[in-house]
């Protein structure tokens, strides 16, 4: 698997936090930790911010996408509000998370938490060519359902 080199810079909160790291070797997200002071809780249907204790600097042509762990998605219905979330290459404050509660209990979210995974994936970006007309596929303009259930 290659690997890519990206600074990583511990904020004050996250000074006794783990750095985002690989739960196995072939695992395509790093977890990332609650740098919160102590705990608290996020009520039904409700979300928080929560930072992570880390800012980085991601190489130009990269991008850093924050998604669920599945496992407190299924366990406690915890999910990233806006999953995937992008952090762009051009971007040095801190990480955060929004943490969104779709389940029916309060969580309790405690310092040092793995709350989310990271995914670094490389970036194309799109130079428009605009045409008088588009090539025709056999789907055409058919969506939202069009293809079955």
């Amino acid at each position: 698997m290659n690997k890519i080199p990206i600074p990583v810079f511990r904020n004050v909160d996250g000074n006794d936090l783990p750095l985002p790291s690989y739960a196995t070797q072939n695992s395509a997200g790093m977890d990332l930790y609650a740098a919160i002071p102590g705990s608290l809780t996020i009520p039904p249907h409700s979300w928080e911010k929560i930072p992570t204790g880390i800012s980085m600097a991601l190489p130009y042509g990269f991008e850093a996408q924050i998604r669920s762990r599945s496992g407190l998605a299924l366990t406690d219905g915890i999910i990233v509000l806006n999953a995937p979330g992008t952090i762009d290459a051009d971007y040095r404050g801190e990480i955060f998370v929004i943490l969104y509660n779709a389940g029916s209990k309060v969580f309790l979210l405690k310092r040092g938490m793995r709350i989310a995974q990271m995914v670094i994936a490389p970036v194309l970006q799109a130079e428009w060519q605009e045409i008088s007309a588009l090539s025709t596929t056999q789907r055409g303009s058919g969506g939202f359902g069009s293809t079955g259930i």
